[in-house]
């Protein structure tokens, strides 16, 4: 198992870190680029968008080599519980969430038309066979519908996620580094957990490519992973926590991707709740705002490092918090979220004071 995640792993990364300028080129090229237009964006120039390119390169190259040779040496069961089957819908899927994403990049896409597209996508995946089915609920079962529910659970996870980390892309390598921590603790949880191969496999490959293209993301950036990248890796990190999990009926098991994800999916579902408050309507929803949790850290005077870093460690935290939780159990997990909310709580405050100060002071010092 460890020799396919070391090649999981640096097969993504080379062949990612190695795409990344070629896309810079080709986004200049086709028009793909990011103006600085509104208070939402906080890149000053022109960006190229289209560096989720080499981030799903990097994964395919990585994940289609695994998928032959695990078959040809048959230490990779495909056949078994239908995988062969799910994989089909998998690409299938993939390949919508990538056109879209990749049309929205060059073109623009209306939000609403991007919603459909990813339902659509969710549609296909779990008409061949990636659904939720641990989570049972005893009156849904009495009403005969466990099927039905597990299938809405399902549609609704994936564009649940693909759009949380669509939607928390708004920093330079803010996505690309959340996705990291979460591949990572997802990568524990499924080694620790007893997941099937292919699941580690899937990780490791999304894990590899987006730590090739980090160095290019991170700020100050030089690309963007784009509507292509930030679709691409919600919908990856939706179906992969499906497959992870998916002989288990544990409950706390079950929740963990939740945990993972928390701060992109929950960032979501106040953003959804804060425009439609603030719109008074439903078509709010699909009015971009800059009311998410890393504009309010800007605005709130630091810089965009300073914020990211914040973001990774809390993301950090929420990972190692289902890692105990798994391991160990809820008693020990809520002893140490206790502790650190108590330690946040002593010096967060001042810590994020001084950042900035220290912040008005070099503005003050560049100004003169």
């Amino acid at each position: 198992m460890w020799g396919d995640i070391a090649i999981a792993f640096l097969l993504a990364f080379i062949t990612s870190f190695i795409i990344t300028p070629r896309t810079i080129t080709l986004a200049k090229k086709l028009g793909a680029v990011d103006s600085p237009k509104d208070e939402r964006r906080v890149n000053v120039t022109e960006m190229p968008r289209l560096g989720g390119l080499a981030v799903i390169s990097g994964f395919i190259v990585s994940v289609i080599y695994l998928l032959v040779i695990g078959t040809i040496e048959d230490n990779l069961d495909l056949f078994s519980d239908g995988y062969d089957v799910k994989l089909i819908g998998f690409f299938i899927g993939m390949a919508i969430i990538v056109a879209m994403g990749f049309i929205d990049d060059v073109k623009s896409l209306p939000a609403l038309v991007k919603l459909l597209i990813q339902i659509i996508a969710a549609i296909v995946a779990v008409s061949f066979g990636i659904i939720i089915d641990s989570v049972h609920f005893g009156f849904i079962e009495d009403l005969g519908f466990t099927n039905i529910f597990n299938i809405i659970l399902t549609i609704g996870w994936i564009v649940g996620v693909t759009n949380a980390i669509n939607l928390i892309d708004g920093l330079d390598g803010l996505s690309t580094g959340i996705s990291i921590i979460s591949c990572v603790s997802l990568l524990i949880i499924f080694a620790l957990n007893g997941s099937i191969i292919l699941s580690i496999i899937l990780i490791t490959a999304l894990l590899g490519a987006l730590v090739g293209f980090l160095p290019f993301n991170y700020n100050p950036a030089k690309t963007f992973i784009g509507d292509t990248g930030s679709n691409f890796l919600g919908y990856m990190l939706a179906i992969i926590s499906i497959f992870g999990v998916a002989k288990t009926y544990t409950a706390i098991v079950i929740v963990l991707p939740l945990i993972v994800l928390a701060l992109p999916v929950f960032d979501t579902l106040f953003a959804i709740i804060r425009r439609i408050v603030k719109g008074k309507s439903i078509k709010a929803i699909f009015k971009p705002d800059a009311g998410h949790l890393h504009h309010k850290m800007i605005k709130r005077g630091l810089t965009q490092k300073q914020a990211v870093l914040i973001l990774y460690a809390l993301c950090a935290s929420l990972g190692i918090f289902a890692i105990v939780l798994m391991q160990d159990g809820l008693i020990k997990a809520l002893s140490f979220l206790l502790v650190l909310i108590v330690v946040i709580a002593l010096g967060y405050k001042e810590v994020v004071n001084h950042m900035v100060e220290e912040n008005k002071k070099e503005k003050q010092r560049l100004l003169k």
